[in-house]
């Protein structure tokens, strides 16, 4: 039987988006199509390759740099052109983490790093890479160093790592309170399914020690809680130091409880 069907199956590609204290490396093609265009580091997925070995290749192809993390983000579809024809495109787009100093090959001209809230959509080569930038001003644009400032005001030895702040946006829901533009406060909580139970956890809940007593810590809980009965979990799981009189009494005011167990830590090396 013949088939009479003209197909146009998507090609794979992988995107990297390598950011650093919230801004985006961006290149400038070298070559067609879109010559002078920004776009971000990526290619086509080659045959018997997965796309986070086409990202590790690719990268070390046009930076000269190592992967050192990756995350998935999500899939873009989109269109792409070779000798003037047009064809579909499905590409998975990572947050990466990388380790060198960069240098570029003959791909690319030049490199910059751009403010995400900056970032140009009409500037950026292909559609799909379009879309992926509308993604990251809407989920990623975050104030690095108060970040670092508001950590700091509960634990001066803790070390912010950036690529762990956007693979935690992934992989749950961070709720956020601002003055006008500054971050005063913040709160994260993620989806842990186990073999009992539909279980979601709260972690980072951090307030500004200027704006405390206002009612904040409890409007990023509440938040939280929604964020929790909207995708359906079972329970809450939250751990907090006992001096921490004031959040102690605002979680049971709240409806949690102390479940006594025994909490252990331990360091993996």
């Amino acid at each position: 039987m013949i088939c009479s069907c003209k197909f146009r199956n998507p090609k794979a590609t992988a995107t990297a988006i390598i950011i650093k204290d919230n801004k985006v490396l961006l290149l400038k093609r070298n070559e067609e199509p879109f010559k002078g265009k920004w776009d971000f580091c990526g290619g086509y997925v080659q045959e018997n390759e997965l796309p986070e070995e086409t990202l590790k290749r690719e990268i070390k192809e046009e930076l000269n740099v190592e992967v050192k993390n990756l995350a998935l983000i999500n899939n873009f579809n989109g269109i792409a052109y070779w000798q003037k024809q047009d064809f579909p495109i499905i590409t998975f787009a990572y947050v990466v983490e990388i380790d060198g100093e960069i240098k570029l090959n003959d791909e690319n001209s030049e490199y910059i790093w751009v403010n995400l809230e900056a970032l140009n959509i009409e500037q950026i080569a292909f559609d799909s890479n379009q879309k992926i930038g509308e993604w990251l001003k809407k989920n990623f644009i975050f104030n690095i160093q108060r970040i670092k400032e508001l950590t700091n005001q509960l634990d001066n030895s803790a070390v912010i790592n950036e690529f762990y702040l956007y693979k935690a946006i992934l992989n749950g829901y961070i709720s956020k309170e601002y003055d006008n533009d500054k971050l005063i406060g913040m709160g994260w909580i993620f989806p842990r399914y186990t073999l009992l139970r539909k279980q979601a956890v709260i972690e980072d809940m951090l307030v500004d020690e200027n704006y405390r007593k206002k009612g904040l810590g409890r409007k990023i809980l509440k938040d939280l809680l929604k964020w929790a009965k909207d995708n359906n979990m079972d329970t809450i799981e939250l751990t907090t130091n006992p001096k921490r009189i004031a959040a102690n009494k605002l979680y049971k005011s709240e409806g949690f409880w102390l479940h006594e167990t025994n909490h252990y830590l331990y360091n993996v090396k």
